[in-house]
């Protein structure tokens, strides 16, 4: 059992899934949106930090995925993304938990098949992954997304590493 947290940051609303990963097999296990409201920003970085916490405590995942900053038009908007992501970060490297980070682009690659695909195209493609009855809300389904994204580079990973190891048996013959 492969169990992965995929977290989409953001500071009023953080994104968060979890999913179970065998071979090509995935399963939903939850998500959801952790919810911070209209606190001071050092309250909502710590209710970040603590849904986050909480949720690592609940299901004991083995890796952790979370979105790359993306320098959007706003640099107000990016720091404070940056901020929200270390939060997340911070709170599953407190529990040892290994994290990886997607760039935006790979995401959608790895779920729709093109970097350039709209967010309903990725909420479509998670609803049919996890064969879900019904469509993620947004943020929900760009965290399954990662989960997934996540899941897909460790099976490539391991992939490559199979056959480096067969060139180099077959070199040692």
């Amino acid at each position: 059992m492969a169990v992965i947290l995929g977290i989409d940051p953001g500071s009023r609303f953080t994104g968060y899934g979890v999913i179970d990963h065998q071979g090509s097999k995935f399963t939903y296990l939850g998500s959801g949106c952790i919810k911070v409201g209209e606190h001071d920003f050092p309250t909502r970085l710590k209710m970040i930090f603590q849904g986050v916490t909480q949720l690592v405590e609940q299901f004991n995942p083995q890796s952790f995925g979370i979105e790359q900053v993306f320098m959007a038009h706003n640099p107000d908007s990016a720091l404070k993304l940056g901020q929200a992501r270390g939060a997340a970060i911070v709170a599953a490297t407190m529990q040892d938990v290994p994290v990886y980070e997607y760039s935006a682009r790979q995401v959608k690659q790895a779920v729709v098949g093109t970097g350039g695909a709209k967010k309903e195209q990725v909420q479509e493609m998670v609803k049919r992954i996890l064969k879900l009855p019904g469509t993620p809300q947004a943020d929900a389904a760009d965290a399954l997304a990662i989960a997934i994204c996540h899941a897909h580079s460790e099976q490539n990973l391991i992939r490559l590493a199979g056959n480096a190891s067969k060139t180099v048996r077959r070199r040692l013959r």
